[in-house]
């Protein structure tokens, strides 16, 4: 059954939750819908004792590493981290306490095509059984495309079942943000949603637009049970009113 995972957002430093589809390189800086008191580390040790395992900590450009840590270091093992991750640090964020890495970009090159070469030597790097992909995707014309760079460039990759299928070969579970309505509250991308619990492999978690518990209840419809689930700007957590943390915690317990 879909389970819902917990998120830290980072970006400067502090835990957030912004408009994907606003993360530029340059000009204005992106729609922030709730900027954090607390520290990254309380977020981790409040998901370490309700157990919330399979979370992730997401690096939204630099600045981010001192706070990254200090939530590895309060939940040794317990967060998947993401972000800026390539050959040259993944072993040093794996040692640093994350369970798994989590990678984009570095699987593209500069003009985003698939470098599967890169996929295979860092599988054999960490573990595959370490390695999370991320297909964080923008919709096309006809289906969606893996978007690199916070999301601004699309790759060559499509999310299709054959695609899942060739990708899993070299990790253990796949993250997929819904870019476009990522941050927005507005409900989430149902299609993607289907097109990935039509699938049956590895562990996917879905993110992107979740705004009450019916859209929870309505991934797990969707995708048959498959498909896990974070949640963002609608969380309590994070200054939403669309969803309680604690309707999740008795989500998870209802469905474990």
């Amino acid at each position: 059954m879909s389970q819902f995972r917990p998120c830290i957002d980072l970006h400067d430093g502090k835990v957030k939750q912004i408009v994907g589809g606003s993360l530029k390189d340059s000009g204005p800086g992106p729609r922030e819908n709730f900027i954090s008191d607390r520290s990254a580390s309380s977020y981790a040790e409040l998901y370490q004792e309700n157990q919330l395992v399979g979370g992730h900590i997401i690096q939204l450009g630099p600045g981010n590493g001192d706070a990254a840590r200090s939530a590895l270091s309060a939940w040794p093992g317990g967060m998947q981290l993401g972000g800026g991750i390539d050959i040259a640090n993944a072993v040093e964020w794996l040692e640093a306490g994350a369970s798994h890495i989590i990678v984009t970009s570095w699987l593209f090159d500069e003009n985003g095509k698939f470098r599967k070469d890169r996929l295979q030597e860092l599988a054999r790097e960490v573990g595959r059984e370490h390695l999370v992909v991320d297909l964080s995707c923008r919709r096309v014309e006809d289906g969606w495309k893996v978007a690199m760079n916070r999301w601004q460039t699309l790759t060559d990759v499509e999310i299709t079942v054959t695609a899942l299928d060739v990708l899993a070969e070299w990790c253990s579970e796949y993250l997929v943000h819904a870019a476009d309505v990522e941050g927005l509250c507005k409900g989430i991308d149902t299609e993607l949603v289907e097109v990935l619990g039509s699938w049956d492999g590895i562990p996917i978690t879905y993110a992107g637009g979740v705004a009450s518990m019916k859209d929870v209840e309505l991934i797990e419809k969707r995708s048959g049970g498959k498909v896990d689930f974070t949640v963002g700007s609608a969380l309590d957590l994070f200054g939403g009113k669309g969803v309680k943390y604690d309707e999740l915690l008795s989500w998870n317990s209802g469905n474990s």
